[in-house]
């Protein structure tokens, strides 16, 4: 079994914190061999009918656990999962409890307590390059093709068929169990109409009607989709100025392969990767710094910034993606700059190794690598 240390770090990192951790990520993303990989742990199966017997009196199973380590995979099965897990926490705080789930922990009304102050919680998202370094592979145009779960990943060949089983266990599992939707036909259709369109900018009515549903229906979906983490919803970044786009959210697919599915690509050109990039740098920011604090920046004339990274009291930081770094285009940064001089500009691409910094007409652009970007966001 690969150890993920990464992700094995920031469980025992958040163990120390509460005694209550919720895992969640999306279906197939490795949750249930990282939880059986942690050293010490006794788990447990919430979808086996005799572990939910087990758990009826939950103070009982907690006495019998008293002190130890114990996972309790896919704990949305139990008749009511925060009862136990408000338990543990309030009574055994010598416990530690690894919960996993495939959405938020409020976003179904199988939870009826948030644990608000409770619990830690840690998003398992598709691998990132510690995990490239774990699996024993940096090919990264197969990250890019195959996606970032471990499957699929591992996969020789594009797993094609396997994109859409995930997609049919997603809405059965997942859609049907925790939030029953209904119109199957519509959800599904506005599922691959959204990843086929990834990091555009999101606009409800224009789905509406290819998917046969109200504008607010549309609007649903996509809670249901950022819930469960298969949508990733960047927000706007503004301070109110007159040409700046404030309400618009640009929307991501969860992982490059289901895009690379969904817009047909079986091999990547260079135009591809370029795109795919984005998405990737997306994925590794978002395993290290809450979602909250990453934006884009638009204004009314068409001017993008792909991300700005804005942490709570520290100066903006502006992120433009490049596979090569001759493909960037200073323009963007020069009119963001007139507003936002005191902000820091950079371009994460694959070939700025060694870092280097430019000047085009008295802006300066700092050049850098995904992997000095990881160390910039995690040492503020």
């Amino acid at each position: 079994m690969v150890k993920r240390r990464f992700w094995l770090d920031c469980i025992e990192k958040q163990w120390k914190a509460r005694p209550v951790l919720w895992l969640r990520g999306v279906r197939r993303a490795g949750k249930t061999s990282l939880a059986q990989s942690l050293d010490g742990v006794e788990y447990f199966d919430c979808e086996l009918p005799r572990v939910r017997r087990a758990m009826e009196d939950p103070e009982a199973f907690l006495k019998g656990m008293k002190g130890r380590r114990i996972v309790l995979d896919e704990v949305h099965r139990l008749p009511n999962p925060s009862e136990l897990l408000k338990i543990a926490a309030d009574h055994f705080p010598g416990t530690r409890v690894l919960a996993t789930g495939s959405s938020t922990l409020g976003a179904s009304s199988r939870f009826r307590d948030t644990l608000a102050g409770r619990k830690t919680e840690l998003w398992l998202t598709p691998m990132i390059e510690a995990d490239l370094e774990d699996f024993d592979s940096g090919d990264l145009n197969q990250r890019l093709l195959h996606g970032g779960l471990p499957p699929f990943f591992l996969s020789p060949e594009p797993p094609e068929r396997d994109f859409q089983e995930w997609m049919d266990a997603y809405w059965a599992k997942d859609i049907q169990e925790l939030f029953r939707l209904e119109k199957r036909v519509s959800f599904q259709k506005f599922v691959e109409l959204l990843i086929a369109q990834s990091g555009g900018i999101f606009e409800a009515t224009k789905f509406a009607a290819p998917c046969e549903v109200a504008r607010q229906t549309i609007m649903n979906y996509l809670g249901v989709l950022e819930a469960t983490s298969v949508a990733l919803v960047l927000r706007p970044f503004s301070t109110r100025l007159a040409n700046e786009i404030v309400a618009a959210p640009k929307v991501y697919g969860f992982d490059t392969g289901f895009v690379c599915a969904h817009r047909g690509w079986s091999e990547l050109r260079s135009d591809d990767r370029g795109r795919l990039w984005e998405h990737y740098v997306l994925n590794e920011m978002s395993a290290r710094v809450p979602l909250s604090s990453l934006h884009y920046w638009r204004d009314k004339q068409g001017h993008e910034i792909d991300f700005i990274w804005q942490p709570r009291g520290k100066t903006v930081t502006a992120i433009e993606c490049k596979w090569s770094a001759k493909d960037f285009d200073p323009g963007n940064f020069q009119i963001f700059a007139k507003s936002y001089p005191k902000a820091t500009l950079i371009v994460v691409a694959t070939d700025a190794k060694p870092s280097f910094t430019r000047e085009y007409s008295g802006v300066k652009v700092e050049f850098i690598t995904l992997d000095t970007l990881v160390e910039r966001i995690t040492s503020k």
